[in-house]
């Protein structure tokens, strides 16, 4: 997700929303080489080594990049959006995703998915380019040594403000407390469960991907003392909100954050210095994928410097790809909300599966949200 000459991406966890018929839909998507899911061609089609069925997040590909994938390869990229890991997950679980040979699951569903056996261990000697990614950005615990994913895109989690309407600018998640009464029905949280639970961990000193009960309690009451003076819980609204001025302060995702701003110059984005998440989305070869020459060929197209390079100035996400980065412009190179600089940055966490847990997430969730 970056920008580029096209149109607006949606943000990272939400699919495209189109008020249209279905059938229009399909012409659309597939006219600029994208078809819908649920419209999948037959599996002698799908096995064609000339063809190559991506499933990724919406914003991620455009037409244009995969004519120019075509050009350079021969093979013809089509690429469908899903609107979660978890919904991609559940699609290949339930057969209907076959057709993919390159997913783009995020961090924590990668270690997700090999423990469920669904990916593909990589065979780098059909890897291009590879030793371009940033050292810290490799062997990661959600997949030691890389076996499974190849980075492709990074950001991070924090909070965007008008600094106009703020004579204090925020420099940690306790913010929110300390200024409450000010902030009252004017703020928003993103509507994540773990990230709205682990900002509020990292605050009081504890992991992003804590196991304890009682630390995760502990966030719980916290964000209670909070919740009377929150707008909503939002992933999307809020991006109108703060630009009218309804809002003054928004939990956000970096690579949001960054497009919004560039519509109001007087918002800011900040990476909370006690820390915050740093999402990681990855190319992964599915057990299933039809094509493994195709699949290899769209991860050594996207470890292309000056296709990396050209994907974060165009959608807003930043690269992985040490060569990318200092392929880009100075001014982006140096926009903090891309690219946070230390100590926050330092201070990031992944966020894990917490599987023995996930019970007593959701349990807290639903009370604070529903309440």
């Amino acid at each position: 997700m970056s920008e580029r000459t096209f149109p607006k991406h949606s943000t990272r966890r939400q699919f495209l929303q189109v008020a249209i018929s279905a059938t229009l839909s399909s012409i659309i998507l597939s006219g600029c080489g994208w078809t819908l899911a649920n419209e999948r061609p037959t599996a002698s089609v799908q096995g064609a080594s000339d063809l190559l069925y991506i499933y990724t997040w919406a914003g991620y590909t455009d037409q244009d990049l995969l004519e120019r994938f075509t050009q350079e390869t021969g093979i013809k990229a089509v690429a469908d959006v899903f609107d979660s890991n978890e919904g991609m997950l559940a699609r290949l679980q339930a057969g209907g995703g076959g057709a993919y040979s390159i997913i783009y699951p995020s961090d924590y569903m990668v270690e997700k998915m090999v423990g469920l056996e669904l990916l593909r261990e990589l065979d780098f000697s059909r890897i291009t380019g590879f030793e371009r990614i940033f050292p810290r950005f490799l062997n990661l615990e959600y997949d030691p040594r890389n076996l499974h994913s190849v980075p492709v895109s990074w950001g991070t989690t924090g909070l965007i403000y008008n600094k106009k309407k703020l004579p204090v600018p925020p420099k940690d998640w306790n913010y929110l407390w300390e200024h409450q009464q000010a902030l009252s029905k004017r703020m928003t949280l993103l509507n994540d469960v773990r990230e709205v639970m682990g900002a509020t961990l990292r605050m009081l000193g504890y992991s992003y991907n804590s196991t304890n009960p009682q630390e995760i309690q502990q966030a719980y009451e916290k964000l209670m003392e909070l919740k009377p003076s929150l707008a909503s819980f939002a992933s999307d609204a809020w991006r109108s909100q703060i630009l009218t001025g309804d809002l003054l302060i928004a939990m956000c995702y970096s690579a949001d954050a960054n497009e919004v701003m560039q519509e109001n110059p007087d918002l800011e984005y900040i990476l909370p210095r006690s820390g915050s998440s740093l999402w990681m989305d990855t190319l992964a070869i599915p057990k299933t994928a039809p094509n493994l020459e195709g699949a290899y060929a769209w991860i050594n197209f996207m470890l292309q410097p000056d296709i990396a390079a050209e994907i974060c100035q165009r959608l807003s996400f930043a690269t992985p790809n040490q060569e990318a980065f200092n392929n880009l412009p100075l001014a982006i190179r140096d926009n903090q909300s891309l690219f946070p600089p230390n100590p926050a940055i330092s201070h990031c966490e992944s966020i894990a599966t917490v599987e023995e847990v996930s019970e007593v997430y959701d349990r807290y969730w639903t009370k604070l949200t529903s309440s």
